[in-house]
């Protein structure tokens, strides 16, 4: 039987937001991204990072660089007793510097093109999952996926929870990723 997960957002969810990374010495977890992810993994679900990374479309850093990043997170977490299942990112940019990301695709959200490669390769059932962001394009996809939504404050989604675009809604808009986990605890079904 399919696992449920939580689809976390990178920046402004699970790590500070800073603007486009392009050193190690920006990354810097959340306090409560450690204790965050124990609780997600502990209660059964897959924890999925799913991050638009449209810097190496801009040229700005490489996918090698990329790779570095998430593993000083894992890294981290592991110090933290927590862990990632999987990181999925979207390289591509309609407008890209780099002609090989030029393109418009799926798996740049709002679209559900991560959220549907990582059910499909983890074997994960979005209908029981949720998705984590702090952006309206996080939930869009989420929503798009089929997936139950939260809007964190942090990061962006301090200014982004007050307008909404038509027709969207999060199941949930609350301050961070803790708050986030203790909603999904509470209100998703793991059976």
């Amino acid at each position: 039987m399919s696992r449920p997960a939580v689809f976390l957002d990178r920046d402004g969810t699970l790590i500070e937001e800073r603007g486009f990374i392009d050193r190690l010495d920006m990354v810097t977890l959340y306090p409560w991204t450690g204790d965050a992810l124990r609780l997600i993994r502990r209660a059964g679900y897959a924890a999925v990072v799913v991050t638009n990374q449209s810097a190496i479309a801009r040229g700005m850093i490489d996918e090698i660089f990329l790779d570095s990043v998430h593993r000083v997170i894992d890294a981290r977490m592991t110090a933290a007793g927590a862990a990632v299942d999987r990181y999925y990112y979207c390289p591509h940019l309609p407008n890209a510097s780099l002609e090989k990301y030029r393109q418009t695709c799926r798996c740049r959200k709002p679209g559900p093109g991560l959220i549907e490669q990582a059910c499909r390769e983890l074997d994960l059932d979005p209908a029981r999952s949720v998705t984590i962001g702090d952006r309206w394009r996080d939930i869009g996809a989420g929503f798009a996926a089929g997936t139950r939504t939260v809007l964190v404050r942090s990061g962006h989604g301090a200014h982004e929870a007050d307008t909404p675009p038509d027709g969207l809604r999060a199941d949930a808009i609350l301050n961070n990723l803790m708050e986030a986990v203790g909603w999904t605890l509470r209100t998703c079904s793991r059976s």
